[in-house]
């Protein structure tokens, strides 16, 4: 099994720094750091995609995808307390007959 190489987030904006701004094309760029030029592109794609936000890291959400988590576990909760009340309802409903 091989393992995958992780690459610090300065060294990905250094790595889309030579194509974006010094005019190496990607091809040259990525034989002089010694990674696939396919992925220093998926690397200027997810900068110019992003708006600041690329790169984040492990775990490190966008405040949208933050926000999205928040409320999907606010939904589970509620649909719990839902099924909660249901059952009591039925449960309280039979000890009065």
């Amino acid at each position: 099994m091989t393992v995958r190489k992780k690459y610090s987030k300065e060294f990905k904006l250094d790595a889309v720094s030579l194509v974006k701004e010094q005019g190496y094309n990607r091809s040259e760029a990525a034989r002089s750091l010694g990674i696939n030029a396919n992925m220093l592109g998926r690397w200027v794609k997810e900068l110019e995609s992003n708006d600041g936000q690329a790169f984040r890291g492990n775990g490190k959400l966008t405040s949208e995808q933050e926000e999205i988590r928040q409320l999907k576990a606010e939904n589970k909760r509620l649909k719990m307390e839902k099924e909660i009340l249901k059952k009591a309802t039925v449960f309280f409903a039979a000890e009065t007959k």
